[in-house]
């Protein structure tokens, strides 16, 4: 049965950019030997590169309930024990940039890991570079095998020495989405951070409740960092959802960067406003270091 493609608040974002100059942008056949996904546009010539000096990082196999799931993780190397924070990504796979921030936060002293949970489908979400074509992988993803996933990443970050009791997560776009959804989900997590995570779904039978919806059952302290020109994620549904989480006395924060698009902290993409991805990701850190996850 085929249908329309379901356009997220995210996507929305995505696909309404602010036009832009090509110049400073690496040619295609550049970024794609990078690592970067094309799908969001060019890819910028100055993105951020964060070595792995001091640091054990790569990809791994992570054990779920019908077999293997793709990961990438780093963690700061000789270190017994260090906090376990989840990478949740946007729609386009496993790619460069969400590998680079891993490694920012191993830099930070966690073990991070970022789950490459759309495997099933057996497609390399990096290598797609149309939207469109996107959409029905990622709806696709029920919100019940989503949650089951990121347990199962908590658990290998477990068994690789990760300390669980100290468990943030961190996730940008679709992956904004993510946590407040795991926030929701788990009771052993202390603490997320979502960038530009969309509040309202639309319609789909896969994700049985919003974020907004599930503003009564969330367990764990949320920072919300938004861009005040986000095409797809109006201001008035981030107040709303603020809102929401204060009548249900739940800790939550926001902040809402005047004039940044959605995708603001992606420094490989044109939508990247450094000003406001540097206060947030500062904000990001302090976050969780008041609520016990990093040091």
């Amino acid at each position: 049965m085929s249908a329309e493609p379901i356009l997220t608040q995210d996507v929305v974002g995505l696909t309404k950019p602010a036009p832009v100059s090509r110049r400073g942008f690496m040619t295609a056949s550049a970024a794609v030997a990078a690592g970067y996904t094309l799908a969001a546009g060019p890819v910028r010539a100055d993105v951020i590169k964060t070595d792995t000096g001091g640091l054990t990082a790569g990809d791994t196999k992570i054990k779920v309930a019908d077999g293997e799931m793709p990961g990438y993780f780093a963690k700061p190397a000789g270190v017994t024990n260090p906090p376990v924070v989840l990478v949740a990504m946007e729609i386009f796979g496993l790619h460069e940039y969400i590998k680079d921030v891993t490694r920012r936060l191993a830099k930070l002293g966690a073990l991070a890991v970022a789950p490459d949970y759309y495997f099933r489908k057996g497609t390399d979400l990096t290598k797609i570079t149309d939207i469109p074509q996107l959409l029905p992988i990622v709806n696709a993803k029920p919100d019940a095998e989503l949650l089951s996933d990121l347990d199962s990443t908590v658990a290998w970050a477990k068994s690789q020495g990760g300390d669980t009791s100290r468990l943030g997560i961190i996730g940008f776009c679709r992956g904004g989405r993510t946590v407040w959804e795991y926030a929701a989900h788990s009771p052993t997590l202390k603490a997320g951070v979502a960038f530009y995570g969309p509040p309202v779904d639309p319609p789909n039978p896969l994700w049985p409740k919003s974020p907004m919806q599930l503003a009564p059952e969330m367990k764990a302290p949320v920072l919300g960092l938004y861009g005040e020109a986000d095409t797809g994620i109006p201001v008035a549904s981030v107040e709303a959802f603020k809102e929401a989480l204060a009548t249900n006395k739940k800790t939550a924060e926001f902040k809402i960067y005047p004039g940044a698009p959605h995708g603001f902290h992606a420094d490989y993409r044109a939508s990247y406003r450094k000003e406001a991805a540097e206060d947030g990701w500062n904000r990001m850190q302090a976050w969780l270091k008041t609520y016990g996850v990093l040091g």
